[in-house]
């Protein structure tokens, strides 16, 4: 399969991703993409909705008379990062960038949908999910709440998301907790700032704000259990202080991942308590705001099953890892998963080079030659599934 689709489709699905790569947009302003999909879509007889979720776009295909349904999901957004790398497919957008590869993505899946609309050999239908703005966690679910899963029902939902550092021609997936949470939280300190030789005479909100950001590290280390996962970091720590005065006012912003609600649950329980007993001792006020964007990407056993069986076919047995580690990161692909029977999995976007470099750099690219192992996977997915 995996040669069939480079033979035939392989020079398409680049010209489609160095498109989109060059002219990237951000969450929900997808317009140009979008539309692009859905003219693809639409040139191989695939039934089409538009503005699923504002700028998502649906493709229903079906054949035979079987009832089963299977969603396959893409995403279509860019960052607001300025690209450094200057190959001639470079964005042309100034500070917007496919540096995530949902560039790669979209290609892949479009690659499998004409594939499937043309030759595709199975029986039932495919629902392919051309999503907007995964990166702000808005987009799963407003295609969501726009009745996604209600006008297109799917027995089950799958996502690729490509990885550096992994091998191209790999995947890697879990049953249960496979991606974190994300939960942005904000801690504002009011104290009585003075003069910074009379310390004694007001409470400096930076030493309150510095026992603060030591003690949440006593959350992972001391209030977890220690076979369990979690992240609290303070990314920003903004006072009213000067050259020679103590300040105020102290706000506290930063970031926490958890692969469960419970230990989420338990992150901010533990933070509300620290903040209010360090700020009673020095006769402060103290306020937390805890707002988790993202929930916890939790596999089906049944889901990734079905997709360890496709990938061994595509890939063979060895490059199937089906039980890795979960991963911090956080993906909004949770919000479908939780909606249904639902596989996020990682495809190999190789080991050197730009296609090597993290995800969110300026200088990362997507791995073309990441594209057909993708699409084949799509393809034998759906016909395994659907047969």
């Amino acid at each position: 399969m995996a040669d069939y689709i480079t033979a035939h489709l392989q020079g398409q699905m680049m010209a489609w991703r160095h498109d989109f790569h060059t002219h990237p947009e951000l969450g929900f302003d997808e317009v140009r993409t979008a539309a692009r999909v859905a003219e693809l879509l639409e040139g191989w007889g695939i039934e089409v909705h538009c503005n699923i979720g504002r700028t998502g776009v649906v493709g229903v295909l079906r054949r035979g008379a079987g009832s089963a349904s299977i969603g396959l999901r893409a995403d279509m957004d860019a960052l607001p990062i300025t690209e450094l790398n200057s190959f001639a497919h470079a964005s042309r957008h100034a500070g917007v960038m496919h540096a995530c590869g949902h560039d790669g993505h979209t290609s892949m899946l479009l690659g499998a949908a004409q594939h499937l609309a043309q030759h595709g050999d199975f029986d039932g239908t495919v629902v392919f999910i051309f999503q907007p703005n995964e990166e702000h966690g808005e987009g799963a679910p407003a295609m969501i709440a726009d009745g996604l899963f209600d006008r297109f029902p799917v027995d089950r939902v799958f996502a690729i998301h490509n990885m550096p550092g992994m091998e191209t021609g790999a995947i890697a997936m879990r049953a249960g907790p496979m991606t974190a949470s994300e939960s942005l939280f904000e801690i504002t300190i009011n104290a009585r700032g003075g003069h910074a030789a009379l310390p004694h005479m007001g409470v400096d909100a930076i030493v309150v704000g510095a026992q603060i950001v030591n003690a949440l590290q006593t959350i992972v280390s001391r209030k977890l259990n220690p076979g369990l996962n979690g992240v609290v970091s303070v990314t920003e720590f903004i006072t009213d202080g000067r050259r020679n005065v103590l300040p105020g006012h102290a706000v506290l912003k930063g970031d926490a991942r958890a692969l469960t609600p419970e230990i989420n649950e338990t992150i901010e329980t533990r933070m509300r308590q620290i903040v209010a007993g360090i700020c009673a001792a020095h006769d402060v006020q103290g306020e937390v705001s805890y707002n988790t964007i993202f929930p916890p990407t939790i596999n089906s056993a049944a889901a990734v099953a079905m997709a360890a069986s496709a990938g061994r076919a595509v890939f063979g047995a060895d490059n199937v890892q089906d039980d890795c580690a979960p991963k911090l990161f956080s993906e909004d692909f949770a919000h479908m998963a939780a909606a249904g029977q639902g596989c996020f999995l990682l495809l190999g976007n190789g080991t050197s080079g730009a296609h090597a470099r993290t995800l969110h750099s300026a200088d990362y690219d997507f791995n073309d030659a990441a594209l057909a192992a993708g699409s084949s996977f799509w393809v034998t997915l759906v016909e395994q599934s659907l047969a």
